[in-house]
């Protein structure tokens, strides 16, 4: 099973990888970095991403009617005119407060596949 430093190296080998964090969403702090960071700084790219990954794991609103599982979604996908921010939640044994952000480009990434990949490496990633 892999760490998070093998993990985020995987993650780069997916096409079109520009950059990865695993990023604890009620801290905004990054737990691991690869690749470049979106705006050039890593701190600030976790602590926004978390903003989103936040909303999207509190309000229940985007939950499934017959789940309660925490967080109530897989993943959170933005997209914007060159590249694909791919934020992928990870289900941990403690209280599954962390997020898998990938950030892809248009041109050479793959956004199903990315979102399949980050499953499997979400699944069997090793925390602690």
């Amino acid at each position: 099973m892999p760490g998070i430093d093998e993990c985020l190296l995987e993650v780069m080998q997916l096409p079109g990888a520009r950059g990865a964090a695993l990023v604890d969403w009620t801290s905004g702090l990054a737990l691991g970095t690869a690749g470049e960071s979106p705006g050039g700084d890593y701190e600030t790219a976790a602590a926004e991403a978390a903003e989103l990954a936040r909303m999207a794991a509190e309000h229940r609103v985007f939950a499934p009617d017959d789940d309660a599982t925490d967080p109530p979604v897989e993943d959170v996908i933005i997209s914007n005119r060159d590249s694909y921010h791919v934020l992928c939640f990870v289900q941990t044994s403690f209280d599954s407060s962390v997020f898998l952000h990938l950030w892809l480009t248009r041109v050479e990434g793959n956004l199903a596949l990315a979102r399949i990949r980050l499953g499997e490496m979400t699944g069997r990633l090793v925390l602690g």
